[in-house]
């Protein structure tokens, strides 16, 4: 990652206790899952989410997505960089994703207990893309931004069914 690291993140409170809330979290198919349905944002295309024999859920286990923005084929390879469960798990980007408006990224989550509840922090740490940097200048923050909620929203809405 680079020196225009850009950041973005939010927090909600969960009805979960913090080991529920891990359990969602750490279940990529589940905390990604806005990434694998076809999507305006991804102008029609939808990402396959895979895991190594790790299943994402210890340090050096990667995470892999490919599939399609707006026709375009992407693709990228996570590792779980810290993994602390029930409060804490991050993992970004090794080698060169193939996005469109955004480039290395580090991602992660904090929970906090909150009396019966769990207050959720997703974060984003993020690099422009390396080519088509204009459209990383343009739309990163919006995808940054509507990633990082898509992903509280989920886990707001699992627990609140």
């Amino acid at each position: 990652m680079n020196k225009t690291l850009r950041h973005y993140e939010e927090s909600v409170l969960i009805p979960a206790s913090p080991h529920d809330l891990f359990n969602y979290v750490d279940d990529h198919k589940n905390f990604s899952s806005h990434m694998s349905k076809a999507s305006p944002m991804l102008g029609g295309g939808k990402m396959e989410v895979s895991v190594d024999e790790g299943d994402g859920r210890k340090v050096g286990s990667h995470i892999r997505l490919k599939g399609t923005a707006f026709g375009i084929k992407l693709s990228l390879d996570e590792v779980v960089t810290r993994y602390e469960p029930p409060l804490l798990k991050t993992w970004e980007t090794v080698g060169i994703p193939k996005l469109l408006v955004i480039g290395q990224y580090r991602m992660g989550v904090e929970i906090k207990p909150q009396n019966t509840n769990s207050l959720l922090r997703v974060f984003i740490d993020y690099d422009l893309p390396t080519t088509n940097t204009w459209l990383g200048q343009l739309f990163s923050g919006f995808y940054a931004k509507w990633c990082v909620r898509q992903m509280l929203k989920g886990a707001s809405v699992h627990f609140t069914k």
